[in-house]
């Protein structure tokens, strides 16, 4: 395993850890707009943006390389717009013709005039970066040699443009975080308010566009599509509020960036084999916090929906073995009546049930007050949900039971005060609520 060396690797991570910020800030807005495809075009279909911006000015400057960008990023935007009302396609179909046929574009023209011997611009580049090439030749040895004038000098301009760009994306969030809310997620109620939701669209566009090309020499469009979109959907995964969502998606695409150039040389080495491409490793990284968002978000991963799946599995098995007790008990019946539950069940469903107050510890269980007040209501509600589909619904006697053993578990129940269900038995009349009995988890 390779040490983090100044020379070699500070540029390099200070430009990755740029533009993923840049890209996971604007993201965020792409994500809530539903045009997380919309970054991927831009990123392949600024390449003829860029290209012709080079043949026309001769010059591979920021600012014409932004000018260049920020023309096609718009020309992107618009011809989806065109091909989507036209075409009367979806807007993922829209922007994958788009993208698919300006980045071929892009690359007949780079193919084309590199006869001229005076373009540095290729697809390797463009996809791949070229974070090697802003190593730190004559770096010092320690980190307290780099406060010094010396440094700021021999900073990249890659890295000069990457941070403008994130303080211009940074300040474009911060002044407009508003409206950027509202028009996200109702542009009409945002234009009516006072401020063009188009307009809004088309400046993230743009700053979309920029951030693209100040990424391209140093990082690459891969790690770009990723940065667009996984930091950002993570953080959505983990939270629904936007200000959140923002800092964890800077804090998922700074983890990235850094974690996943780290482990470019880290991980490999530790099987022994070479380093591997840094902006590839940085786009796993990211892919591998999204992964981690799906699996452990607290809301919407697959851990908890499986944690509430179970609740309300033992929830239900629970209120049927009450509901069995009860309508034991109602007919005089020695034994419960059968619940459907299987020896598993009922034995979690039972133990539940004692831990929370609902049936006595001793053999065989019988319902404490509070159990028998529990399995009034589950009891209550099945016969009213009957006698609603009966005459309301208009069903046949013989065909609710099922749909009204489903519906039982619902806190609500039909309206009214009817005194028995569609097969003659009596519906226990509604009573005070209980005293709050103990965890029921």
């Amino acid at each position: 395993m390779n040490g983090f060396g100044i020379g070699a690797d500070l540029f390099p991570l200070l430009a990755a850890v740029l533009a993923a910020l840049t890209c996971g800030l604007l993201g965020n807005f792409l994500v809530l707009r539903r045009l997380s495809l919309m970054g991927d075009a831009i990123s392949h279909s600024v390449l003829p943006g860029l290209v012709i911006a080079f043949l026309i000015a001769a010059s591979r400057s920021p600012l014409v390389m932004f000018l260049g960008a920020a023309v096609a990023g718009v020309a992107t935007v618009v011809l989806v717009e065109l091909v989507k009302r036209l075409g009367r396609v979806e807007p993922g179909a829209a922007m994958g013709v788009v993208f698919s046929v300006l980045f071929a574009l892009g690359v007949l023209l780079i193919r084309q005039v590199e006869s001229l011997g005076n373009i540095d611009l290729d697809a390797d580049c463009v996809l791949h970066g070229q974070l090697e090439t802003l190593a730190w030749f004559g770096a010092p040895d320690s980190w307290s040699d780099l406060l010094s004038p010396a440094t700021l000098g021999a900073v990249p301009r890659q890295v000069w443009t990457l941070l403008g760009m994130f303080a211009l994306a940074s300040v474009f969030v911060a002044a407009l975080f508003k409206e950027l809310r509202l028009a996200a997620f109702d542009p009409a109620l945002a234009t009516s308010q006072g401020f063009s939701a188009p307009a809004l669209h088309y400046a993230l566009m743009v700053l979309v566009a920029g951030a693209t090309v100040a990424s391209f020499e140093a990082v690459g469009s891969i790690l770009v599509i990723a940065m667009l979109i996984c930091p950002a959907a993570a953080a959505r995964l983990l939270t629904d509020r936007l200000l959140p969502q923002i800092a964890v998606s800077l804090l998922a695409a700074l983890v990235a960036a850094a974690g996943g150039y780290l482990g470019a040389t880290a991980v490999p080495g530790a099987f022994g084999l070479g380093a591997v491409n840094a902006a590839g490793s940085m786009s796993v990284a990211a892919g591998v916090l999204v992964a981690g968002a799906v699996v452990a978000s607290p809301r919407h991963g697959l851990v908890s929906s499986w944690l509430r799946r179970r609740a309300l599995a033992l929830s239900v098995a629970r209120d049927d073995l009450l509901a069995g007790l009860y309508r034991a008990a109602e007919s005089g019946a020695p034994t419960p009546a059968h619940t459907g539950l299987s020896a598993v069940r009922m034995a979690r469903a039972s133990g539940s049930a004692r831990r929370a107050g609902l049936l006595s510890t001793g053999e065989p269980a019988r319902l404490t007050p509070a159990g028998e007040h529990a399995a009034r209501e589950v009891v209550r509600r099945h016969r009213l949900w009957e006698h609603y589909l009966v005459e309301e619904a208009g069903l046949a006697p013989d065909h609710v039971h099922p749909t009204a053993e489903k519906l039982e578990h619902t806190p609500l129940a039909p309206a009214g005060d009817p005194a028995t269900d569609p097969h003659g038995r009596p519906i226990p009349p509604a009573l005070a609520p209980d005293p709050p009995s103990r965890d029921i988890s």
